[in-house]
Parts: C-alpha cells; sequence; structure tokens
C-alpha cells in the first residue's frame, strides 16, 4: 500500500506534467497549530528540511471515497472492511534542503506508543482509526446526518491526530511539512502503470491470507502480486518488521524504476502513472508538485536510505494484543542522528587478541543500539558461549557504529570483548563504568562474527529467531534480496 508515496520521493519527471497540481485529491491536514509556533513563526525542523509523512491506510475505498468493487477487492485479495481504517504503514521521509538525499524511516504499525489527543497508549496503527470514530460518532450525537460530511470531518481529524502522534514520538525534533496518504487502489494502479518493479527473495514464500506466492530469487511484480508482496507478514520469521522490510525494498526499487532515463523520457508511461496517482493519492493541500520536483531533481537511486526506528521484543498487552515496546528517548536519538551530517571522528579500534583477565572475570552488558530485534540478547549468548559472565541485554540509543565502554586502567578487558565481537569496534574509556564490566553497545554496523550479513540472520549457537533487518543497507540504488 506504500509504493505509490515514493512518488513524493522521486517528483523529479512529474515536472514535464503541469496540471498535476490541479487535479489531485487534497487534504487540509497540515494546520497552522501543527507548522507554527504560538507566535505564528513557521516551526522547522531541526536543519531545514522537508519531512513528509507517508501514510498507507487498510482502505476499501479510492482517494475520492469511492467504494472499490468486489472484483477490485477480490483481485486485490483485501477482503472485507472491517468497519475501522487503520495506517497499516507510517513513513517518515527526510528531505534537506538541497534535495540531493532523503532518508525514509519506517514506524512499525505495531509500535506502542502514546496516541496523541488523549487516546493514551496503543498501537500507532490504531491513531487514526480511533479518533476518526470518536468524531463521527461526535457529529452523529450532534445530530448531523449527512454521510459524507461525517466521514469527510472524521477522516481529517484522524489524519491530524497522526500527524501529532508521529511529531510527539519524536520528542518535537521533527515537524511535518507535508503528508501524502495511498489505499489499495493506489497502490495497484501505480505499480501497473509502471509496467512492475524487480524485488529478490532468498527463500520461496506463500501465504493465505496476503494472497503471497513467490519463488526464491530476483523477481518482477506489479498489481495484485505487488500489493502481496508488501502485505506479507504470516511466514515471516520477523513477522511485522520483515514486512517493513518488504515494503522499504519495494519502494526502492520503485523510486530506482521512476528515477531510470528510460521511465523519465517515456511521456506515454509517465501520463500513465500521473492518472493512477490522480485518481487514487491523497496530498496534504498547498503542495505545489512541480516547483517540489525542481528542488528534487539532484535526487539519485543512492542517495535515497530507509531505516526503521528502534523497536523492542514483542510483548503481549491486555487491550492491544502482541505490540512493539518502544523507547521515546531512543526515538528522538535515532531521528536526531538522521538528522545532521555530522561524522564525528571514531578512537582507534582493534582487532587484535589482546591479554588480561580471563573473560570469566569479565561482566558484559549489552545495549541494542541498533534496533534490531533481539540483537543485545543474541550478542550477549554468543559472548557468554566464549567464556564471559552474564550482564543484561536491554535497548540503548541508537547509534551507526559498535563500541564498547571501560573503566580507566581496563582496557585489556574491553580488547578481549572486542577480539570476540570481530570487525570495527571502537574502545570508549568511562569513568561511570564499574570496574570489572564491559558494556557493549551494538550499533547498526554490527556483523556477528564469521557472517557477511550483519543483521539479517540470528548469531549461531542461540535459539534467537533471525533479526529483521537486512543488509547491505536498504538504498533505492540496486536490488537487495529480503526474507
Amino acid at each position: 500500500m506504500v509504493s505509490a508515496a515514493v512518488l513524493v520521493v522521486t517528483w523529479y519527471g512529474w515536472y514535464y506534467l503541469s496540471d498535476i497540481d490541479e487535479d489531485i485529491t487534497t487534504t487540509d491536514v497540515i494546520a497552522s497549530s501543527v507548522t507554527e509556533d504560538a507566535d505564528g513563526v513557521p516551526r522547522k525542523p531541526l536543519d531545514g528540511a522537508i519531512d513528509i509523512l507517508l501514510v498507507g491506510v487498510d482502505s476499501r475505498t479510492d482517494a475520492q471515497g469511492n467504494p472499490l468493487s468486489d472484483e477490485v477487492l477480490a483481485l486485490l485479495n483485501g477482503g472485507v472492511a472491517d468497519g475501522t481504517q487503520n495506517t497499516d504503514t507510517m513513513i517518515l521521509v527526510h528531505i534537506p534542503q538541497d534535495g540531493t538525499r532523503a532518508v525514509a524511516i519506517s514506524f512499525p504499525r505495531d509500535a506502542y506508543v502514546e496516541i496523541a489527543d488523549g487516546f493514551g497508549k496503543h498501537k500507532l496503527n490504531s491513531a487514526l482509526a480511533r479518533q476518526k470514530n470518536e468524531k463521527a460518532q461526535e457529529l452523529r450525537d450532534k445530530g448531523v446526518t449527512d454521510e459524507a460530511r461525517i466521514e469527510l470531518e472524521s477522516t481529517l481529524a484522524g489524519r491530524k491526530t497522526l500527524i501529532k502522534t508521529i511529531e510527539g514520538l519524536t520528542g518535537g525534533s521533527v515537524t511535518v511539512d507535508r503528508y501524502a496518504e495511498v489505499n489499495l487502489a493506489s497502490f495497484y494502479e501505480v505499480t501497473k502503470a509502471l509496467g512492475g518493479v524487480e524485488v529478490c527473495l532468498n527463500e520461496a514464500t506463500s501465504d493465505r491470507d496476503s494472497g503471497a506466492d513467490f519463488p526464491a530469487g530476483r523477481q518482477t511484480i506489479e498489481g495484485a502480486k505487488a500489493l502481496s508482496f508488501v502485505r506479507q507478514r504470516g511466514g515471516l520469521p520477523g513477522g511485522d518488521l520483515d514486512r517493513i522490510v518488504r515494503q522499504q525494498v519495494f519502494i526502492g526499487a520503485l523510486a530506482r524504476k521512476v528515477l531510470s532515463t528510460g521511465t523519465l523520457t517515456d511521456f506515454d508511461q509517465l501520463d500513465r502513472l500521473v492518472t493512477a496517482v490522480k485518481k487514487s493519492v491523497v496530498l496534504s493541500e498547498g503542495w505545489n508538485i512541480t516547483e517540489f520536483a525542481t528542488q528534487m531533481q539532484g535526487l539519485v537511486g543512492g542517495n535515497i536510505q530507509f531505516r526503521t526506528i528502534p523497536v523492542g521484543d514483542p510483548m503481549d498487552t491486555w487491550s492491544d494484543g502482541n505490540v512493539l515496546p518502544v523507547d521515546p528517548a531512543q526515538v528522538r536519538q535515532f531521528i536526531k542522528g538522521l538528522a545532521t551530517d555530522d561524522n564525528p571522528s571514531k578512537a582507534p579500534v582493534t582487532t587484535t587478541t589482546p591479554s588480561g583477565p580471563p573473560p570469566s572475570a569479565i561482566t558484559v552488558h549489552v545495549y541494542n543500539a541498533a534496533g534490531v530485534n533481539r540483537l543485545a540478547a543474541s550478542v550477549l549468548d554468543m559472548l557468554v558461549e566464549k567464556g564471559f559472565k552474564r550482564g543484561r541485554a536491554d535497548s540503548g540509543a541508537y547509534a551507526e557504529t559498535t563500541s564498547v565502554r571501560y573503566a580507566p586502567g581496563e582496557r585489556a578487558s574491553a580488547d578481549k570483548v572486542i577480539s570476540a565481537l570481530s570487525g570495527n569496534v571502537e574502545a570508549i574509556e568511562d569513568d561511570s563504568v564499574p570496574r570489572g564490566q564491559v558494556l557493549v553497545y551494538a550499533g547498526a554496523d554490527y556483523a556477528p562474527p564469521d557472517q557477511s550479513d550483519p543483521a539479517s540472520v540470528g548469531v549461531p549457537g542461540t535459539d534467537s529467531p533471525p533479526s529483521t533487518s537486512s543488509t547491505p543497507p536498504i538504498t533505492a540504488d540496486g536490488v537487495v534480496c529480503v526474507n
């Protein structure tokens, strides 16, 4: 449901069709209360970038609110609406002012967060639906009988609550400047217009609920098959987190297709693409697409990167079922890290086998600084197998690089741990670390020993399921094989 949204990032080709701004369905969702401070001065993100919230909704209507036909629903394996409108895909696209790169940050649908406007803590994907349902009931209680008006006003309220929830989760470090919404119909229409995109699977997979039935290896998919590819969660080792990776590689493939010379110079294909988007995508009001296209002309496939906010291991709740716990402080640090170009210098690394105390005399604590499912537990299990004393496994602030922290005068202990981890690991002296202990922060670059895939496989010798991030890092430059 999200691939159409990549067009927001790759609007380059649309510059040639000047009527796009006149015919797109819009929503007045970016209110002044969201974009201005108390003095009426526009608020800006950390680096003055544009931040776009892309939303894929589980809706059985098109952009104009018209119900999809039974024939189309059957083709899409869409099923019957359950009376709600959950947002099954939420991606924040961060684009600096120069328009030469973009980071697309996925927010898992099952992230357990504080919903804005007083709804309490629930799954993130319920934010829009909770406010929409409440607003609709409020209008009916006031005597409103016009269902079209109820649908319009309640959906608008739901979108605003979702935006506030995302902004609140980032701690105010991000202000959503633009909004784009796609649904089942838009996904189908846009992928058909493009003639499909190329993806790759590690293994053959099948899932009755989504209609997914794919062989292993590289393949081109479009329409209903493309929808099944990004909707599948059953049968995947990482569940919804693996589905996020599917969505990311598909968006990357779609961006690569749109940015290719063949697409940008094929005006018949561009016309089909724009026609599909006009029919099925909703954008925030005041978004001048042709003007935006000129700002994005420096964007190329390799400069679009995809990331996912850090989450904890799945847990059960009484009201929301199985959820992914989220630490807002980690999310804020994660977002700030992606919104800056700073590259702090690293201390020298070591890969030699050091002298010092035996592993059994060193207590190791491991922190998941990559947002990879069960990473801390897997790394700690591996170190315990190598003789180190078990400490705790916990979440940590997001970090691009892996590091170890050690007490003053105990560099030899840190070197022992670094040798066991393998790879490039930063050693940091920290007087807050107790003597006899070493703290490991497994960052986004962490690679298990003797493994070429640092984030898509579990550490050998443990019972942990494979983690759900894919390597090499997902961009729009090249085909990456995933679960």
